[in-house]
């Protein structure tokens, strides 16, 4: 709840959630069906960027992260940073972009709204240096009856 206020954001809108292994991920979905696995293994293989999976049946996370339809917007990271906090939580993140909803992303620290930095508890250091474009990951839709549709690519 606080994410989407401090993000002026409508409750409707998903967020994502990130994990740091295949197996922290099949804690927060039922059954992963077997493309998402075939995807995931491929995606390990190239340096792709990174990609969010839309998976049915999600599980043990806050009411209000999973869609009306069951699902979550899920992927396992990469990047150090949030795969080692993943890692020590022990658990799934919510992850979004640092931006007022409606207002660009924020490619860099830099960027980022003082209003959202003012409203939360913690700021890390890492990476308040950087200045470099950022993309938004892909996003795939993987039902569990096989069917894909690429969302963003």
């Amino acid at each position: 709840k606080r994410v989407y206020a401090i993000k002026q954001r409508d409750d409707s809108k998903a967020l994502i959630c990130l994990v740091d292994s295949d197996a922290r991920l099949q804690r927060y979905i039922r059954q992963v069906p077997d493309v998402a696995w075939q995807l995931i293994d491929s995606l390990k293989e190239v340096d792709s960027k990174p990609t969010t999976l839309i998976l049915d049946d999600a599980v043990n996370l806050a009411p209000n992260l999973i869609a009306e339809d069951g699902s979550i917007g899920i992927r396992i990271t990469n990047e150090p940073f949030s795969k080692e906090l993943c890692y020590r939580f022990q658990k799934a993140l919510v992850s979004t972009s640092a931006n007022i909803s409606g207002e660009p992303a924020a490619q860099n620290y830099c960027d980022i709204d003082p209003r959202i930095i003012e409203q939360v508890d913690y700021v890390c250091w890492n990476r308040r240096q950087e200045h470099k474009p950022h993309t938004p990951s892909s996003i795939i839709r993987l039902k569990a009856d096989g069917a894909v549709t690429i969302i963003r690519q």
